[in-house]
């Protein structure tokens, strides 16, 4: 089966939309301190299910480096425990990349996703003000693709992003099989109360 990716962005703040508030108490907060350990632990919390395999084979020192680019990662918590999580880098021409974006499986369906890509998607528009001498943002993109959540894309237009182009292409090898989960053997989770996963339908309003 052909994957296909969707390139989208926001060439405006006016763009983004609001969300409406999530069903549950959800505060999300900055991870400000660098840690390779951390953030390894949500890509492969929230992208296990989804064939988030890109950054797998990464050093520790890998980790490092990239997160030292300014990468900002706003996390979404619920009753201090972590739901999801908004990472972002700054590029060329005052343009940032939502580089992940995800929640993890047992809040998948509580109405989070819409609030946490809202004030992601904020915070990267206003990334020159927590960075000094940066222009301000004058673009935020993404790209999400169809092994990804089944209401991802529709979860980032209600944000207002824009589809500006869209490629099909063969699956590589690392798309074959099951997904990974979040450790070897871990397969399809749920705890008691959450929706089935992956694939539970969330509202993207």
């Amino acid at each position: 089966m052909d994957v296909t990716t969707w390139y989208l962005e926001q060439t405006s703040r006016s763009d983004l939309l609001t969300a409406k508030p999530p069903a549950i108490e959800v505060d999300i907060v900055r991870a400000e301190v660098i840690s390779p350990e951390f953030s390894r632990f949500l890509n492969t919390a929230v992208g296990g299910d989804w064939h988030w395999t890109d950054r797998l084979s990464w050093t520790w020192r890998q980790w490092a480096s990239w997160l030292e680019r300014d990468v900002e990662t706003w996390v979404a918590y619920h009753r201090g425990t972590p739901a999801g999580y908004v990472e972002f880098v700054p590029g060329d021409d005052a343009a940032v990349e939502i580089t992940c974006f995800g929640l993890m499986p047992w809040a998948i369906g509580r109405g989070i996703g819409g609030h946490l890509l809202e004030v992601g998607t904020a915070r990267a528009w206003d990334l020159a003000e927590r960075h000094p001498g940066r222009e301000p943002t004058r673009r935020v993109w993404l790209h999400t693709c169809s092994l990804d959540s089944p209401v991802a894309l529709a979860n980032y237009r209600a944000r207002g992003f824009q589809v500006y182009d869209t490629k099909v292409n063969a699956p590589g090898d690392e798309y074959e099989g099951p997904a990974p989960g979040p450790w070897p053997g871990a397969g399809p989770r749920s705890l008691p109360g959450s929706p089935p996963v992956p694939g539970a339908p969330a509202d993207p309003e």
